[in-house]
């Protein structure tokens, strides 16, 4: 008997239909002797819907009142589902009990739509399934030191589901999407993309934060911190597959050292097109510079990735770096009134058009010329490279936005991840 987490996202609870089949798959690995416990995401939609009826009737100016009527209001979403999938285990003869992040306990702390979690009380979920029970737990919530109920962000049943895992020390995290796996590449834009049966924690999470949306990033970093094995398979296969074909189905995350990994030198291309570039021209080169602007935007919670200063000329230098598109228009705005005057620099440009294209794997550690190869390639095309960042196992770029799929099918067949593995 080994203890078990499902989560399924919301197209798998999309329906009565759809939930009643999540509780026959659920159920049948309970029938195998497995302990279940459950994570379901919202139904498809309802997150959206309510915080819709929510930004309708939202004050002209928002703080943090506003916030935590949003979690109040976004955690009914789970809440539903939960009671739903506990409904449809029962009709099918199984003992099954729900709970809200709140009654679990799943402590947060206070940062109402973004909250992280702090600890889990795993006293009465294991009582529970010591009784036989599946449990099912809202995911995306809890609660934070004054009894106020919390988000943790869009995908965020990723990181309650991992969390909970990590608590309860699950012998497997199974997360249930509407893809059947990690591919080398979108398959929607190389059609020749591979599954990969396997992938490290650590190609996982630069997957996920170059813009691959299989899974929110901080699951995968809350995996790689506590060891929970994650799989990612189809939630629409059949529900009565047979349960070993479905146990080894999909791609699993896990450690480095797993003699069977692929060892490919590049295991997949990322792509992220909701990048904004924004340059600093003009700036004096004296020491606090970088802190002085990237100070100042940290402190407006924006986030910033791709960092370049260019060499000192006359005593001036371009500082260049890019963030989400969202933040663009509030990252320029906070420049031009705030950093550029008190610093004295020339102008302020920007520029949303542009993506940014990685290339992961672990066995460019031990290989050389990975990247001489990966700008070669974009020459070959005639692609433009902007900016360049590196770390031990990716390379990304920062290139126009029109030639993304461009640069991503030649990338794919360059580094051969269209060919079969052996």
């Amino acid at each position: 008997m080994a203890l078990i987490v499902h989560k399924y996202g919301g197209t798998s609870m999309g329906s009565t239909e759809r939930i009643r089949n999540v509780a026959k798959r659920v159920a049948k690995w309970a029938r195998a002797g497995h302990q279940m416990v459950v994570v379901p995401s919202a139904m498809s939609g309802e997150t959206n819907r309510l915080l819709g009826l929510a930004k309708e009737l939202a004050p002209a100016k928002s703080d943090d009142s506003y916030s935590r009527e949003l979690d109040a209001l976004a955690a009914t979403g789970e809440q539903a589902s939960s009671a739903l999938l506990a409904i449809a285990l029962q009709a099918e003869g199984m003992q099954a009990v729900s709970y809200a992040g709140w009654q679990v306990t799943i402590k947060t702390n206070s940062a109402y739509t973004k909250a992280r979690i702090e600890s889990i009380d795993d006293q009465k979920v294991r009582a529970d399934l010591n009784a036989g029970k599946v449990v099912i737990i809202t995911g995306f919530q809890g609660m934070d030191e004054g009894g106020n109920v919390t988000t943790l962000g869009r995908g965020g049943s990723d990181t309650s589901a991992v969390a909970i895992a990590a608590a309860l020390k699950a012998h497997e995290c199974l997360i249930y999407t509407d893809v059947d796996g990690v591919y080398t590449t979108d398959p929607r834009v190389v059609p020749e993309a591979r599954r990969l049966h396997t992938v490290s924690f650590e190609e996982m999470l630069e997957m996920a934060s170059m813009g691959s949306k299989v899974l929110q990033i901080r699951s995968v970093e809350f995996a790689g911190k506590y060891k929970v094995p994650l799989r990612v398979l189809s939630s629409f296969t059949a529900w009565d597959i047979d349960i070993d074909d479905e146990a080894k189905s999909g791609t699993l995350i896990s450690f480095e050292e797993d003699e069977n990994m692929e060892q490919a030198i590049v295991s997949g291309i990322a792509f992220n097109r909701d990048e904004a570039k924004i340059s600093v021209l003009g700036v004096p080169d004296t020491p606090g510079i970088a802190y002085q602007i990237l100070g100042a935007v940290a402190e407006a919670n924006i986030e910033v990735d791709v960092i370049i200063q260019n060499i000192s000329k006359d005593g001036k230098t371009d500082f260049s770096f890019t963030v989400h598109r969202n933040d663009f228009a509030k990252t320029l705005e906070l420049l031009k009134s705030k950093v550029v005057p008190a610093l004295g620099a020339q102008e302020v440009t920007g520029d949303a058009k542009i993506c940014k294209v990685s290339i992961v794997g672990i066995g460019m550690r031990s290989h050389v010329g990975i990247a001489s190869k990966m700008f070669g390639v974009l020459a070959e095309e005639g692609i433009n490279i902007q900016m360049i960042s590196t770390s031990e196992i990716k390379t990304s770029v920062v290139i126009d936005e029109k030639y993304m799929e461009l640069a991503v099918r030649a990338l794919h067949k360059a580094f051969d991840l269209d060919q079969p593995v052996n």
